[in-house]
């Protein structure tokens, strides 16, 4: 329901601001346990109840990912996925028949999938990172925002049936156009290139639809609507950060590539 999702908006984002605003070990541990959470999520929607055993897979990708970013910052994130991957290679044989290769195949994804948190913390460490990620966060915001008001508005033209039946090219237009919205606000108060933040506004706002509708798939393929319960109006973790999984190290990359390089 709106109301929820109002409600929801209104206690969640200053406490985000404010975790933003601190970084360093407070940003940490908020990242730490947006990822927590997200494991619990998608171990229930790949493997539903059973395989208790794959949460350790999980747990010890988790801290190599955690401890990479705070320690070396993006300097060994190859490294530490090549270990990670080591962790899933192993453990079926190790621990066969409790974890087959399959198991661990799909651990590896979630990992990784779910992994791509860390990229919160990794913006704030930027130069200038409270406003990226701050920036980041709007701008994903007022992507799923643009898309919900202006689908429910003028939507007739459906744009993945199979995946979200509920979304409209109309709405997705609106998404791109409300990211796109708050990247020229972004260029009212830094002083970046506005060519530059328009174009990353539109590509936030296409990946974020993106992002929602890999979300899709996996509750597709599970057979559930939400991955969780946990936020009223939104659902689960995933429900409220599938976008920004894949927004965040758009920006990341894209900042260190064309704006401070």
């Amino acid at each position: 329901m709106l109301w929820q999702r109002i409600l929801s908006a209104l206690v969640g984002i200053p406490l985000i601001i404010t975790v933003v605003w601190y970084g360093q070990i407070p940003l940490l541990i908020l990242t730490g346990l947006i990822m927590t959470l997200g494991f619990y999520e998608i171990k229930n929607i790949l493997f539903g109840d059973k395989k208790q055993f794959v949460s350790w897979l999980l747990a010890i990708s988790g801290i190599l990912l955690l401890g990479s970013a705070y320690i070396y910052n993006y300097s060994y994130l190859g490294l530490t996925v090549t270990i990670i991957l080591f962790v899933n290679l192993l453990a079926p044989v190790f621990f066969y028949p409790y974890i087959s290769p399959r198991e661990a195949a799909v651990s590896f994804y979630g990992a990784l999938y779910i992994g791509l948190i860390i990229y919160m913390y990794l913006l704030r460490e930027l130069p200038d990172g409270i406003a990226w990620l701050i920036f980041t966060f709007v701008a994903t915001w007022s992507c799923d925002t643009g898309a919900y008001f202006i689908g429910r508005a003028f939507g007739t033209h459906k744009f993945a049936p199979k995946l979200s039946p509920k979304k409209t090219t109309e709405g997705a237009v609106g998404g791109v156009l409300g990211s796109l919205a708050a990247a020229y606000v972004f260029h009212l108060f830094y002083p970046a290139p506005l060519g530059k933040l328009l174009l990353l506004g539109v590509l936030v706002g296409v990946i974020a639809q993106v992002g929602d509708l890999v979300e899709s798939v996996l509750k597709r393929q599970a057979g559930i609507k939400d991955s969780g319960k946990l936020i009223p109006g939104h659902g689960g973790v995933l429900d409220r950060f599938d976008s920004f999984l894949l927004t965040a190290p758009l920006v990341y990359y894209y900042v260190i590539l064309t704006i401070i390089s």
